[in-house]
């Protein structure tokens, strides 16, 4: 649970949002608009880990998993720049 709490306060210190929380509580959406799409966070309690998705251009959606809130702050810091 402390590591989808860290999870979570890494991404909102990035702008990103709450969405929606599953029916079951293991997985949170998060999503944060940029000006040419909406990029999202899904942490899952279960993996123990978060997945960012982002668009870097129409119809072509990357993604990125992160095992350590570390590791996901470091790269949040490094793409807005």
């Amino acid at each position: 649970m402390e590591n989808l709490q860290a999870f979570q306060d890494a991404a909102r210190k990035s702008g990103f949002i709450d969405v929606e929380p599953t029916e079951d509580g293991t997985v949170l959406w998060l999503k944060k608009q940029t000006a040419d799409a909406e990029d999202r966070i899904c942490i899952d309690r279960a993996a123990n880990n978060a997945t960012v998705f982002w668009a870097t251009m129409p119809w072509k959606i990357n993604s990125k998993t992160f095992r350590t809130v570390a590791a996901l702050q470091d790269w949040l810091a490094a793409a807005h720049k």
